[in-house]
């Protein structure tokens, strides 16, 4: 274990060390309240809204570059910025020297009551930049898939899509990142985080971030009290709303091993499953890197992908973290349930691996042990002749928790359903395969009789209940929809286009004709 040390990161313009400040003192706490770095507003403290956006920068593998992607400040703890670069609004441009982005948004008439203008910034020069490297040049529903984590109530979207697409315009003015690199270079020789103050609450915190996969391990075993923490996508809020406190933290991102994404050939892996390819994802890959992976390879998942969250939860939320966590609505869960995952378990220097639905007990419950922490999910890819969907029912179309999210999955052999995966959230205490659903189509013609026998046997295996996002009957209802919407888009003779079956795309085909 190294010697504690001071958090130390990047900002306006040079390295910054910060000690005795509480381990949960939050990025946007720090910017307004000691770095009196008051552009960065103060929304919702749960990383609904955007306000608070800011770009954090990561040095990459090879040392040369540095990858800047948009998160919100409110959830992030400070000491996950250890080794990072930190740029806020202020970085962006002054008042006698607009940035094009800031321009773009003044020209447009982007910004009324302002507030949460500081947020819509950062998200656009995020943009900009990636753009800018590419070479490309987004259209407005990408512009507006990558706003989706920021929200106006009084400008209205339109003139901050038009800015989003007018910054474009100009000569191409990007983040200098050569100090970045400098400077990160620099980091990247401190030790591995080892941070202590008192907490909120006045008691002893310590906050540990090793970067070795055999030292996390052990850390873990030898602290099994602690508190693994990747993005704070959840954890954050349990210290904003509920005023928690947290204990020793031990940090996940920091570990290189946990942040690969690798394929392998699935008989390396002694797979069962018939898939010409296992996709392996470490427990600390981020949500956006994650699906993204996913979805290049599943391309029906694409839409869960952009309805998950929004990009600033993504890019700091992993989906190592999202599965361990174990909420019976999250969308992670039914989706790799349904593609056949398991998940890979480490104590110290012992390994398991279980089917990721054996993994949870029961509600908020799951089969880790004292010590030990998942490490990574092996996800087969889908075998030749398989056929899946993945379906989120919300109240919105973004940003928005599920009421149900099915992922549905079958192997259609001479036209026999084999193999039947059937996925839910959001319909019982945790996620969980439709077994007697499966079963009523499993070796039968995939024809509708086959469809309305699974909708029907969907009694059998829930029993879903009334809250604030769905009653018990819209739930059984709807979910029995899901698996006829399925066989439309699945049978053989004139299948029905996923795209002609969503009330999203004939919203914006009226919109384009009108």
């Amino acid at each position: 274990m190294t010697a504690p040390r001071p958090i130390r990161f990047f900002h306006r313009g040079q390295l910054t060390s910060v000690a005795g400040l509480p381990p949960t003192t939050t990025v946007l706490q720090y910017l307004r309240e000691h770095a009196h770095c008051a552009g960065t507003k103060e929304g919702c403290a749960e990383g609904d809204c955007g306000a608070c956006t800011v770009l954090v920068g990561e040095l990459d593998a090879d040392g040369r570059s540095v990858a800047l992607r948009n998160v919100n400040a409110c959830i992030q703890f400070l000491p996950m910025l250890d080794g990072k670069a930190l740029l806020t609004v202020e970085d962006l441009g002054t008042s006698t020297d607009l940035g094009p982005v800031q321009q773009s948004l003044v020209d447009c008439h982007g910004s009324q009551c302002g507030f949460c203008t500081p947020g819509f910034a950062m998200t656009m020069q995020a943009i900009y930049e990636r753009h800018q490297a590419e070479g490309s040049r987004p259209d407005r529903q990408a512009l507006a898939d990558d706003l989706a984590g920021n929200l106006c109530r009084c400008t209205g979207y339109r003139p901050i899509l038009d800015a989003g697409e007018r910054m474009f315009d100009a000569p191409a003015r990007v983040i200098d990142r050569a100090p970045l690199v400098e400077a990160l270079r620099t980091l990247r020789d401190d030790p591995p985080l080892h941070y202590e103050a008192a907490s909120r609450a006045g008691t002893p915190q310590r906050v540990f971030a090793p970067r070795s996969i055999d030292d996390f391990a052990a850390l873990r075993e030898a602290q099994p009290e602690a508190r693994l923490v990747a993005g704070a996508t959840d954890v954050g809020l349990w210290v904003n709303k509920q005023q928690r406190e947290l204990g020793d933290v031990i940090l996940t991102g920091q570990v290189d091993a946990l942040r690969r994404i690798e394929v392998f050939d699935t008989s390396e892996l002694d797979s069962a499953h018939g898939s010409p390819a296992t996709l392996r994802i470490g427990a600390a890959v981020t949500l956006e890197d994650a699906w993204a992976a996913l979805s290049a390879r599943v391309p029906a998942l694409r839409e869960l992908w952009l309805r998950f969250a929004s990009p600033p939860v993504r890019h700091a939320g992993t989906l190592g973290g999202n599965i361990a966590n174990g909420s019976p609505i999250g969308d992670g869960a039914p989706a790799l349930i349904a593609l056949g995952a398991r998940i890979r378990l480490r104590r110290g220097t012992e390994h398991r691996v279980m089917p990721l639905e054996s993994f949870y007990l029961d509600y908020m419950k799951n089969a880790l042990q004292p010590g030990e922490f998942v490490e990574a999910l092996d996800v087969p890819m889908p075998a030749p002749g398989t056929r899946l969907r993945g379906y989120k029912l919300a109240k919105r179309y973004d940003s928005d928790i599920s009421a149900v999210c099915a992922v549905l999955s079958l192997r259609l052999e001479d036209g026999v359903a084999r193999d039947a995966r059937f996925a839910f959230g959001g319909m019982a205490a945790i996620v969980k395969r439709a077994a007697r659903a499966e079963g009523a189509v499993n070796g039968r013609a995939w024809d509708e009789a086959a469809s309305l026998a699974a909708a029907a046997a969907l009694a059998e295996d829930f029993t879903p209940m009334t809250d604030l996002r769905a009653s018990a009957g819209y739930r059984a209802r709807a979910s029995a929809n899901l698996i006829r919407r399925f066989w439309l888009e699945t049978r053989a003779n004139a299948p029905v286009a996923a795209e002609s079956a969503s009330v999203w795309q004939a919203i914006n085909l009226q919109r384009s004709v009108a």
